[in-house]
């Protein structure tokens, strides 16, 4: 095994890193407080290739690897958890999934631009009775000719109101259950289509989040994403990538909760004393640098299985999970070390303590992961190829 990263990588961590200093780190409080951060920003992360980091140059992206996308959302999320699901949500769960799925026709009509920053893409999974049970969906097209008629609801969107094109999730054929699923890319400007954002969420407020709606939307036939009765597996395969940036931004989070902890360590007194030297301070320190180190191996081992074109479902369930409540765990303790000042907007952990608790709950929660790990271990639970395997990078050595 080499833990050691290539100096493109390092490259691309000190840039990212540069990048949020000057761009995110002054004004996101004010973003935070307001819902939302300046448009401007999408330019500056496709100006930086981020937008389509591990998307092949022959489709309008930089051509680095997996574990480049992890370090680009590692080093986000540290400044504010919307940038990196901005980035999962339009290359791990959108881009990845035409890449792996997607026609030649396409690949060329939707996955480019995105790839180039022209255009921004999510994904419509989620609805107001299906979240964990996929199943349940009431969203349903029916193809009429050379067109699907589509009809329903998604909530909880990132990107709703932002995107361009969206990859989305509907039933041909209900009597076959997760077998009758399908998926459709759908382009805001169809007849039908809107979209609406939700107020007053309790984290991610810089991020725009919101509801998708699909009154008699014609969709091309061309537009169908797979085989009719494929989208359940295209849904899962898209949750490996987007489930797999979850987990790298997590551990920027750590990262953060950590620089932000030991600043205030060595700024504040009490009892005479650097409140650092304190026992139970340096315990809160040591869980969250244990969690920190622990995430890393496991995000970066996933990344590297997506390198070799690797099936990673298990491994990324793990990473998500483990890597998400590390997170949330270390943001409490953040908190809980800068007292009652963590308390307040004057210092940033109740912020990410605020972001830290959404990853816990969407792309599957702590609780599916429980016991989709249990089911692995039992043998209840076996991954085989897929029919469209995630392209593997370019530059693995055989």
């Amino acid at each position: 095994m080499n833990f050691q990263f290539s100096d493109e990588q390092n490259m691309l961590r000190q840039t990212v890193r540069q990048f949020v200093d000057a761009e995110i780190m002054p004004y996101i409080a004010e973003w935070d407080a307001t819902g939302g951060f300046d448009p401007a920003i999408w330019k500056k992360l496709a100006d930086l290739g981020l937008l389509g980091i591990c998307i092949p140059e022959a489709y309008g992206g930089s051509g680095m690897d997996y574990n480049a996308l992890a370090i680009a959302c590692e080093e986000l999320e540290r400044g504010d958890t919307a940038f990196r699901t901005a980035v999962s949500v339009h290359v791990g769960l959108n881009s990845m999934t035409l890449l792996q799925w997607g026609t030649e026709e396409q690949k060329q009509k939707y996955l480019v631009p995105q790839a180039k920053g022209e255009k921004i893409g999510a994904f419509g999974l989620t609805e107001p009775g299906a979240g964990s049970d996929v199943a349940s969906m009431q969203s349903h097209a029916t193809l009429e000719g050379d067109v699907y008629r589509l009809n329903g609801q998604k909530t909880w969107i990132s990107l709703c109101d932002i995107a361009d094109h969206f990859i989305v999730f509907a039933y041909t054929n209900p009597a076959l259950k997760h077998k009758g699923i399908s998926a459709f890319i759908v382009e805001r400007g169809m007849v039908g289509f809107s979209s609406k954002a939700i107020k007053g969420k309790y984290g991610i407020r810089a991020g725009n989040t919101g509801e998708l709606f699909f009154d008699d939307v014609l969709i091309p036939k061309e537009n169908l994403l797979g085989q009719e009765g494929e989208g359940f597996k295209i849904a899962m395969a898209a949750l490996d990538n987007g489930r797999f940036t979850v987990a790298a931004g997590a551990v920027g989070l750590i990262d953060a909760c950590i620089e932000a902890s030991v600043s205030y360590c060595h700024e504040r007194e009490t009892f005479g004393q650097k409140i650092g030297e304190h026992q139970l301070v340096k315990q809160m320190i040591a869980r969250m640098e244990a969690g920190y180190q622990m995430s890393r191996l496991l995000v970066y081992r996933v990344g590297e299985m997506k390198n070799s074109g690797v099936r990673n479902t298990r491994e990324t369930s793990l990473a998500k999970w483990q890597a998400c409540d590390f997170a949330n765990c270390a943001a409490d303790d953040a908190v809980q070390i800068h007292g009652a000042y963590g308390y307040s907007d004057e210092y940033p952990v109740a912020r990410y303590l605020r972001n830290s608790k959404a990853p816990v709950i969407y792309e599957g929660t702590r609780e599916i992961h429980t016991l989709m790990q249990a089911d692995y271990v039992l043998g209840y639970r076996e991954d085989h190829p897929l029919s469209h395997m995630l392209l593997k990078w370019a530059g693995t050595k055989e």
